[in-house]
């Protein structure tokens, strides 16, 4: 016949239950282990701050399409510019003058001036963005 017991019951109900939560004890572990995807815009140039607006060992953060970027001056006068958007969860990063080095409030990443990660959970470098000086104009650009 098809009818079902109490014990054949009991166990479809506990494995729906068990299988329901393993799902969703391990979603968030899964979002947060994996990067997110880049939102980009379909800009590849702008101005994003005149000379004078950076002092050494000092930084700005600029617009870049729908992204933030930082244009960094170097204690040694250098103008280095990245995507201001943490490879780890997207957090806002900001430049640490007195480690000398780009910092991720989130969860602690660290980043070199040249955008390699130095400490921290962040999976991969941050994007590098090519500087050139026009003018009083600072002009950040995608790399090709």
């Amino acid at each position: 016949m098809g009818s079902m017991n109490r014990r054949k019951f009991i166990d479809i109900l506990f494995f729906g239950s068990l299988v329901g939560t393993i799902s969703s004890l391990s979603y968030p572990i899964i979002r947060y282990l994996l990067p997110p995807k880049k939102a980009g815009g379909a800009v590849n140039s702008v101005v994003a701050a005149r000379v004078d607006e950076v002092p050494p060992n000092s930084y700005k953060i600029f617009k870049f399409g729908s992204a933030p970027g930082i244009l960094i001056n170097t204690p040694q006068g250098e103008l280095r510019a990245f995507s201001a958007v943490c490879t780890h969860l997207s957090c806002n990063v900001t430049y640490d003058a007195q480690a000398e080095n780009i910092y991720c409030p989130c969860h602690n990443g660290r980043f070199d001036l040249n955008g390699n990660v130095l400490a921290g959970p962040p999976p991969k470098p941050l994007e590098q963005y090519e500087v050139k000086i026009s003018g009083q104009e600072v002009i950040v650009s995608r790399r090709a």
